[in-house]
Order: C-alpha cells, then structure tokens, then sequence
C-alpha cells in the first residue's frame, strides 16, 4: 500500500548502542583529554536457562548464550560463562532472533504517530530490523542521526520509484518518489539515488490499485528490468509493490528479489510461479494489513456486498502464501504497519500468527520472520539466527511460539547489539519520549534563490507540491533571472482536472524537514512577490499546518505575513513558533486553468 503524506522529508540506524549525534551538526572531534581515555570495557553477557530457538532450523534446546562487543561468541549447553558477565536469568523463557518486518511506513498518520514512539513500539514488540517505506531520501541523514540517540531497532530505507501518476507517485513529490516509464529514466533513477545511500528500493510497479479503477500506471518489463539491473549494480535489494498473479510474474521475470505484497486478484498459476522461483524472488505477503476484520475491530458479514471483495482477496492471499511458500520461493515478514489499523510492532507479531492460518507452521513462521527476511535482505552474515558471531538482536519470550504462534506476544525481555533495551533490568527509554529532536534557532534568511541548484539558502532541498491522486497538476518551478535583482523563483501551473487543484513550492526549514526551527525571535514572514491573483503562504509545524492568504499583482511588492495572521489547517497543536519545519507558497485555480507566481528574498523578519 502507499505511505501518508508527512513533511517531505527517512535509514534509520541501529539504535541503541550508537552514539548520541547533535542534531544538524557534524560529529564532534574529541578534546585531547578525551582521546586520551581508554574506552571502557564492556560487559560480556551471558542469557543462561533458556530455550533456544536459533532459526536454523535446529530443534529448540537449552542453552547459554554469551555475548561480547554485540555479538554471539558462543552456543550451547555447556558454554563457559566469562568472569564479570553480566547474566540474564531467562530459565523457563524461549530465547529467539530479533524479529524483522520488511514493510513498515514510519508516517504521522499511523499508530503511534511519532518516530520515538514508533521505535518504542517495535523494541517492545521484539522486533528489532525494520525496513521503512515511507522516508524522503533527503531525510536519511537527519532521520540516522536522530535515531542514533534514541532506542530503535535497526531500520533500513527504502528510495521509491514509481511511474508517473502510479501508486506511489500519487501523494509524493518527485524527490521522495521519483518517476519513471522508459529503461533509461529508470536507471537515471536509481544513479541520483545512490548518493543518499538507500538500504534498498521499493519499486511501485502495479497499478491495478486493488480493483478499484483501471490499470493505466503498471510499470512495463523493460523499465523494471532496467531498474533491477541498475540497482544490483549498487548493491541494492529491490522490492517491488506488486497484488496481482500477473504482475507478480513480471517480477520475477525481472528478477526482483521480493515482492512485497500478497498475490491477491486469483489463483496462482503454474507459469507465474514458474517465473517467481526462477527470477529467485521472496515475498513478503503483508497479511496484516489486507485482514478483512482486524484484531478488535466490529465483527464484518463476509457475504454482505460491501465486504465480498475484501474477504475474497484474503483468501487468494492466503492460499496464494502458502503454495509459494510450499514451492520454496522464500517468505519473509512485512506487515505495511503505519497503514490504518495495522499499528506498528504489534502487527508484526500478527502477522506470524497469520502466517500459521494461512498454512505454515508456528516454526516455519518464526524463521520467515527472523532468518528467512535476513536472507531476503542479505543479511544473513550479520543477523536473522543464533549462532557465533551474529548480532545479538535477541527476544525472551514466556512460551514456545514454535508450538503455540500466539506466544510471540508474550515479550519478556529485548536485547539490541547485545545491550538489554527492554524489560526487567533495562534502563528507561527516556530518549523516546519526545515527539521531535530538539529544535534549532532559525534563521533569519529562507531562500533568497541566488544558488542554481534547487537547494535554498539553508542548504535544503526545495521541492514541488502539486495536488494528490491519479490526475495530478502539472508544475514547473525554476530559478529564474530577476534583471538587477539577481535572481528569483518562478513558478508554473496547469491545474488538474478535479476539485480544488492546487500547486506549491515547499522549502524546508532543515534538511530534511525533521529537525524543527525554533522561529519564536521573529514575528512573521516576509518575502517579494508578484503573480496572476490569490496565493497562499503554509506553514508546517511538528504539531499541524497553518495557513495565511496573501495576493500577487504584475509588479513586484513586498509582502509581511505575520505569525498571528496564520490560520490553522491541520492538527490541533497551538501556536508556538517554536517547532517550525517547512515554509510554503502555494496557490490553486479553477480546473483546467493555469496559474504563475514569482517569489523573491523569503525570510522571516
């Protein structure tokens, strides 16, 4: 499914073992004094008494697990435990791999809504890799160093890649997902986003958008092998948003390494699986969140209309699940959490469960959701199973989730690089609390338009903002000589065919859009501008969206908006000034109409 619209601004990093970053500054070098101190030891850990379930396939048995600088250094029943180790009594307990989900959506309109709280939810929940979907590539850095200081699993992010008004490009600017429909712009694609640094790519290559309008926005063979092959050339997985029997066999015959969705339109075929299993593609069949009825939700008719579709793509998705999975093709573990009512964290235990009712084990379950995704992921060297030298991303459980899946709820304890991050004896999680990073003093200049590129005055990256949906305005914006003045930005517009179309430019106040700017020292926004008629000036803010209109005229003028002149939008913070994220000129016209404004010299004042 696609994400929610947040900011524009997303790898996240393990977490709980990295160091604190300042956030928007370079790390520190340390003083003389500092570099001087040996680092101190850090304590071995020995998890002795429980049953250990490694994911490789072994029976579960008892054993001591020992742990050194994060990683296991040794298995078994009869491991010697190091002078001074810290022990974890766990008698009684199921010791298993972190979990993973390989399809989350870190948005602001999921459950819980922030990142602390996200990264809470799946330390508590045992899951500890986590690749998210959702983040603007502009973000990966703020997004890393943020999460370096909070407690958080480790979370790999996605670049998007989708076709022009395709799923995926119908919400996002063209930084956060960009647009593509020949072989060529695919690999242009890919070349601009390795520069951030991605974990992976998610590909919207279906349109088929669930039966609910035609299939004009598939993304075509070529492109998509293009992509795939200039992906691999980074080193980079590619996953793939794909729901039906069709599509799933271009995939493959692609060679995408997972779909990341179930196969839910029919019946898969012979030929479609065929060319699955030879492209060597996963799936991870998102159950959780194609659930007709989900956990504590109102009971639903299956044969009511209304419902029909619903539970009948369910059932494809089960039975769908299960012979790819009989056929050998690797399953691995998403959910598409963030998404509404598939909460984050526990929706990846649900999604286990599910597994088993679609016809694996509870153990097959548990291995799809550890060392199968690390697989899928490449992962395998580093995590996904127990044995030396692996991180020690560990869960306690009270149960045997390998007899009864429903154990995985019962979550005991969490360690993350060998450190105890969750339950008895873990320090508080007081990093989390917040719903932002600390903000920084703002800057009196915004964007004076001077640089050729479209980065603004602070060094952000300044993107468009048409309407959402299938039929999208068309906008161009541009850096534009201004006479004496040096130069400004101009923007264009052809508004879409539909209800209040609308166009903008956005210009983020930090890179990013996720470290807020604390802009309480100023009074207001000021810029220059001239234009064809009634315009807008957004506001976005950690808490909601504001919003003040202002007019443009064919001779330049300046224009002073001031704070208190701002109405809100969205959300239902109050007005502060203190948590200030994104700077806004917007306008819409009538259907089918153009419009055309140019700004100069944005500041606060």
């Amino acid at each position: 499914m696609g994400g929610i619209k947040q900011g524009r601004a997303g790898r996240i990093v393990g977490a709980a073992s990295a160091l604190a970053l300042a956030m928007g500054a370079s790390l520190i070098a340390p003083t003389l004094a500092e570099a001087r101190t040996p680092a101190p030891a850090v304590r071995p850990v020995a998890i002795v008494g429980a049953i250990v379930f490694d994911a490789t396939g072994a029976p579960p048995r008892p054993a001591t697990v020992v742990i050194e600088n994060g990683r296991i250094t040794a298995v078994g029943p009869k491991v010697k435990i190091p002078r001074g180790a810290q022990v974890i009594d766990a008698k009684g307990e199921a010791l298993l791999p972190g979990f993973f989900d390989l399809h989350t959506h870190w948005t602001g309109g999921g459950v819980p809504a922030t990142t602390p709280q996200i990264a809470s939810a799946y330390v508590a929940a045992g899951v500890t890799t986590v690749n998210d979907f959702n983040a603007a590539p502009e973000s990966f850095t703020p997004r890393r160093q943020w999460l370096s200081t909070l407690v958080a699993p480790h979370v790999n992010f996605a670049a998007r890649v989708s076709t022009p008004g395709g799923h995926g490009a119908d919400w996002a600017d063209t930084a956060t997902t960009k647009w593509v429909n020949t072989p060529e712009a695919a690999r242009a694609a890919i070349q601009a986003l390795a520069p951030y640094k991605p974990d992976l790519i998610k590909a919207f290559t279906d349109g088929w958008r669930y039966g609910s309008s035609p299939d004009n926005t598939s993304m075509d063979g070529w492109t998509l092998s293009a992509l795939v092959d200039e992906a691999h050339k980074q080193n980079l997985k590619v996953f793939t948003h794909t729901v039906t029997v069709e599509r799933g066999a271009v995939a493959g015959k692609a060679g995408v390494d997972v779909i990341t969705h179930s196969l839910q339109d029919r019946p898969i075929d012979d030929e479609a699986l065929a060319a699955i299993k030879a492209g060597g593609t996963g799936d991870t069949p998102t159950l959780a969140v194609y659930e007709p009825v989900k956990p504590g939700e109102p009971v639903r008719d299956p044969a009511d209309p209304k419902n029909r579709q619903s539970f009948r793509k369910f059932d494809f998705a089960l039975a769908n699940a299960q012979r790819l999975h009989a056929a050998g093709v690797t399953l691995g573990l998403g959910t598409d959490a963030g998404m509404p009512g598939t909460p984050h964290g526990v929706s990846t235990l649900h999604e286990m469960e599910l597994l088993v009712r679609a016809g694996l084990t509870p153990s097959q379950a548990l291995i799809a959701g550890t060392a199968d995704s690390a697989k899928l992921m490449n992962l395998s060297a580093d995590r996904g199973t127990i044995a030396p030298g692996q991180r020690a991303d560990l869960v306690l459980i009270k149960g045997e989730p390998w007899k009864t899946i429903a154990d995985v709820r019962n979550t005991d304890r969490v360690l993350i690089d060998g450190k105890l991050v969750f339950g008895p004896g873990a320090p508080p999680m007081s990093a989390n609390q917040a719903a932002s990073p600390p903000a920084i003093a703002a800057k009196a200049l915004i964007d004076d338009f001077e640089r050729s590129d479209r980065r603004s005055s602070l060094d952000t990256l300044r993107t468009d903002d048409p309407d959402g949906g299938m039929d999208r305005t068309v906008e161009i914006s541009q850096v534009i000589a201004r006479g004496t003045q040096g130069r400004a930005l101009s923007l264009s517009a052809r508004m879409a065919v539909k209800a209040k179309p609308s166009a903008g430019v956005i210009i983020p106040l930090s890179r990013g859009s996720i470290q807020p700017v604390d802009a309480s020292a100023f009074k207001g926004v000021r810029f220059e501008a001239r234009g064809d008629g009634a315009y807008a000036l957004g506001v976005t803010t950690t808490a909601g969206r504001w919003s003040a209109p202002f007019t443009g005229g064919a001779d330049w003028r300046v224009v002073e908006i001031p704070f208190s002149a701002l109405k809100s939008l969205r959300g239902k913070g109050e007005w502060t000034a203190k948590d200030l994220t994104e700077v806004e000129l917007m306008g819409g016209r009538a259907a089918g109409e153009t419009l055309w404004l140019e700004i100069d010299n944005v500041s606060f004042y």
